[in-house]
C-alpha cells in the first residue's frame, strides 16, 4: 500500500538534511518551499495577488520579489503573515497534490516535505508524520550561523512557528537531529526500514 509521508520540522532543525538522505534512498520528495517559490514567480495568480496586497515596493528590479524585504514585513506583523499564507498555501498545496498523485502512479511511496505541516493545518494530506527535531538552542544557533541573522532576526522567524517540543507528541516518528550528520543517517534508515519506505 502507498504511504504518503509528511516530513515536518522547524526552521534551522535540519529537515534538508533527512530530505536529501531520503531522496539518496530514491524516495520521491516534494518540497513546499521550492513550489512556494515556483508559485510566486513573476506572471503567476500568487504572485499578482501578492503584488496587489503588498504594494510594488516588495519587488526587486527585475520584478521578482524581494524576498528579504517582504520576510521582514511578515515575521513582523502577524496579520501580514496571514495575508500572505491564504494567497500562496492554497497555490502550493494544489502543486503538491498534483505532483503527490503523479509520483503515487508509479511510485510506492511519497514524501511531501512541508515545514508549516501542523501549523497550515495539513496532517489529512499524508498517512504519517516525520519530525525532525533539534532543542531551540541548537536551532537558534544554527539559524544565526546558517543566515547571519541577529539573533532578534533569528528569534522572530522561530517563533512564528509553533515550538518544535510541541509538534513531537502529534508526531509518527521523530529525527533528534542535535548530533552529527552521521547519526541523522543512521536515524533516517531506521525509518525508512521500520516504515517500508524502500
Amino acid at each position: 500500500m502507498a504511504i504518503t509521508v509528511g516530513l515536518t520540522g522547524g526552521i534551522a532543525s535540519g529537515k534538508s538534511t533527512v530530505s536529501a538522505i531520503l531522496r539518496e534512498h530514491n524516495i520521491p520528495v516534494i518540497d513546499a518551499d521550492i513550489i512556494a517559490r515556483e508559485v510566486v514567480e513573476p506572471g503567476k495568480e500568487a504572485y499578482n495577488q501578492i503584488v496587489k496586497c503588498f504594494g510594488r515596493d516588495i519587488l526587486l528590479e527585475d520584478g521578482t520579489l524581494n524576498r528579504s524585504a517582504l520576510g521582514e514585513i511578515v515575521f513582523n506583523d502577524e496579520q501580514k503573515r496571514q495575508q500572505l499564507n491564504v494567497i500562496v498555501h492554497p497555490a502550493v498545496r494544489k502543486e503538491m497534490l498534483s505532483k503527490r498523485d503523479h509520483y503515487l502512479q508509479h511510485e510506492r511511496n511519497v514524501i511531501l516535505d512541508i515545514p508549516l505541516l501542523f501549523e497550515s493545518n495539513l496532517t489529512h494530506l499524508v498517512d504519517k508524520v516525520l519530525l525532525v527535531y533539534v532543542d531551540e538552542e541548537v536551532q537558534l544557533k544554527r539559524l544565526i550561523e546558517r543566515n547571519g541573522f541577529s539573533e532578534r532576526e533569528a528569534l522572530a522567524r522561530i517563533k512564528a512557528q509553533d515550538p518544535l517540543k510541541d509538534k513531537v507528541a502529534k508526531s509518527d516518528g521523530i529525527i533528534n537531529n542535535n548530533g552529527s550528520k552521521e547519526e541523522t543517517r543512521k536515524k533516517v534508515t531506521h525509518i525508512i526500514e521500520s516504515w517500508n519506505l524502500k
